[in-house]
């Protein structure tokens, strides 16, 4: 069993850090561990619901993962693993899903999730052999940053076209998303952390009053939630394993690279300990965590910026805490009462959160841009970026026979290849 050494409060207070392999007591490592699971909980739930899946069943994945992430690195790298939106797009366009409600082709996007976390898996394990260099080369600022952000712009349609049927709930979208705005500027502390969450529940609370008050739109109805048990199973699905959502939905493996190489450097500057030498196990364990996911009817799963700011704003990196928030997260997925709460959520009010969600993802690869300083004079990066947003913006298709890849998985084999290309005779 994985052991920590216990620091006392007054360490923390005089200024000092709780590293990876340390512990604040248990009572306050279970408060921490709480504030953790809150931190990860509203991107986890929101992502199966835009694909159509269960988010009892992601929750519980989140937990079961984040505790298998854990045991592949000997507990040495402080991670929670939640839902991936990078799988929304390629999830939606291989199984025609248009919402709301549970996906009808669950399997069939269940298989590509197992063969990302597969190919995911198989890069681990190269660069728990070779390193990271060879990565750094494929895969450079331009390169990541026009991925990331090709997946919130192919997005953008979703709620706008799907989300919205009526003129009521166009308004209600606009509603939403300024509540949400305005949690992320005029609140601080964990209020602000949870701007998707808090804007999500206030947008719901006016909904109501104009809905079930005033009669100015469909009602919520919140007979499902009352007639759901406390504790029960969650809706569990099994792949299906289909060669062209296999192909469409395997290349996000890169964008988990991506996510996961800046999660463990972020955690490297932060604590002061060089990381790098758990990176291939890391990635192994994040892929085994998404193809336990996927095969049980869970949505990929990534390490998540929310509890990198937490650690941030703590100075507290044990990985003790990231254990009692996979458990509490592990119990709360076999309540469907929670189940039937989140599906309880108006559609528009989920439109206006997703408008944020989407546009936040965009706005995190331009970020990679600017925080590595990418040269957009020198042609060979302006034309990497350029072609890619617009082959993911657009839909780019190509066809291999039976084969279709487009969207998301033109733009990212075409940036790595174009950029590739580019690179050669320099």
């Amino acid at each position: 069993m994985f052991q920590w050494t216990e620091k006392s409060p007054a360490a923390l207070q005089a200024g000092g850090v709780i590293g990876p392999d340390e512990r604040l007591p248990w009572g306050q490592t279970t408060v921490m561990g709480v504030q953790h699971l809150i931190a990860m909980f509203g991107a986890t739930v929101l992502a199966p619901l835009l694909m159509g899946f269960d988010p009892n069943v992601a929750v519980l994945m989140s937990g079961i993962g984040t505790l298998i992430f854990f045991l592949m690195t000997g507990g040495k790298v402080p991670s929670y693993l939640g839902s991936s939106f990078a799988f929304i797009g390629v999830v939606i366009a291989a199984s025609g899903y248009t919402g709301p409600g549970a996906n009808p082709n669950i399997a069939v996007a269940l298989g590509g999730i197992v063969a990302c976390g597969l190919l995911y898996f198989v890069i681990g394990a190269i660069v728990h052999v070779a390193g990271t260099g060879w990565i750094e080369r494929f895969m450079p600022p331009v390169v990541t940053g026009s991925v990331v952000a090709v997946i919130g712009l192919h997005l953008a349609y979703i709620p706008i076209k799907n989300m919205s049927p009526t003129a009521f709930d166009a308004w209600m979208q606009a509603i939403t998303f300024v509540s949400v705005a305005l949690v992320a500027v005029f609140t601080r502390g964990m209020v602000q952390r949870l701007l998707i969450l808090m804007g999500l529940i206030v947008a719901s609370l006016i909904y109501a009053v104009l809905t079930n008050g005033l009669g100015l739109g469909q009602p919520i109805d919140l007979s499902g939630v009352a007639n759901a048990a406390w504790i029960g199973v969650p809706n569990f699905s099994a792949p299906v394993f289909e060669a062209n959502a296999m192909l469409l939905i395997a290349p996000v493996a890169i964008i988990l690279v991506a996510e996961n190489l800046g999660h463990i450097k972020a955690v490297t500057a932060m604590t002061g300990k060089n990381l790098d030498v758990y990176m291939g196990r890391a990635f192994m364990g994040d892929g085994v965590a998404t193809m336990v996911a996927g095969g049980v009817g869970g949505t990929g799963v990534t390490t998540y910026a929310e509890n990198i700011g937490v650690m941030a704003a703590t100075k507290i990196y044990s990985t003790a805490i990231f254990v009692i928030a996979a458990l509490m997260a592990i119990l709360l997925g076999f309540s469907p009462k929670f189940g039937a709460v989140i599906q309880a959520i108006p559609l528009a009010v989920m439109g206006g959160v997703s408008i944020v969600v989407f546009g936040l993802i965009a706005i995190a690869g331009a970020k990679i841009w600017v925080d590595n300083q990418v040269d957009f004079s020198d042609n060979k990066n302006l034309l990497v970026a350029a072609i890619t947003l617009v082959l993911g913006t657009g839909d780019f298709t190509l066809k291999f026979g039976g084969f279709e890849l487009g969207g998301i998985g033109t733009a990212t084999f075409g940036a790595i290849l174009l950029h590739a290309l580019l690179s050669r005779g320099r």
